[in-house]
């Protein structure tokens, strides 16, 4: 996992593979976005419903810190052990929009978590035990929990992606 120098390199790194990702969804028909393959484990829309799922998890676990909130990670309703549950749940609560609709939430959410990250610190960024919501066995400091649920997935689903048009397409 890259380690990164400041604020600036992570923004920069998110806004790269996001590009990147987000381009490969151009020109999928919508009535194919829910079709599975067996070469690929999730469909275009679930892809997507996924980073729609974890980036806003993630930011709601800062924002019911912030309002001094005891945050339960993932959920209140899912523990570490039952991520299969917490996937299925994104992609009930987005599954429904269109890829075009699900494409236009995440860069919302991306500016989002973006303008969080401006407003973090150096210290809340990189050092751990910055936020409860981070603190767990894993002592991960806020800049991992925002790579692993966004450049680590985009990366990867971005090459998912690209199987799946191959086949598909």
């Amino acid at each position: 996992m890259k380690q990164y120098l400041n604020a600036e390199e992570l923004i920069e790194s998110i806004n790269e593979s996001y590009k990147k990702f987000i381009e490969e969804f151009k020109g999928i028909p919508e009535e194919l976005r829910d079709k599975h393959i067996t070469e690929v484990d999730k469909s275009p829309s679930e892809m997507l419903s996924y980073q729609l799922g974890w980036i806003n998890l993630l930011l709601s676990w800062e924002k019911d810190e912030q309002c001094g909130l005891n945050v339960k990670t993932p959920t209140p309703a899912y523990k570490w052990n039952n991520l299969g549950g917490l996937y299925k749940s994104f992609y009930e609560q987005y599954g429904f929009l269109t890829l075009k609709q699900q494409e236009e939430e995440l860069t919302k959410l991306i500016c989002k978590l973006i303008e969080w990250i401006n407003n973090l610190s150096e210290a809340e960024l990189f050092q751990p035990e910055q936020r409860k919501w981070a603190t767990t066995k894993a002592m991960w400091p806020v800049w991992k929990w925002v790579h692993i649920n966004t450049v680590a997935p985009f990366t990867n689903f971005r090459t998912k992606i690209r199987k799946w048009k191959k086949i598909v397409l």
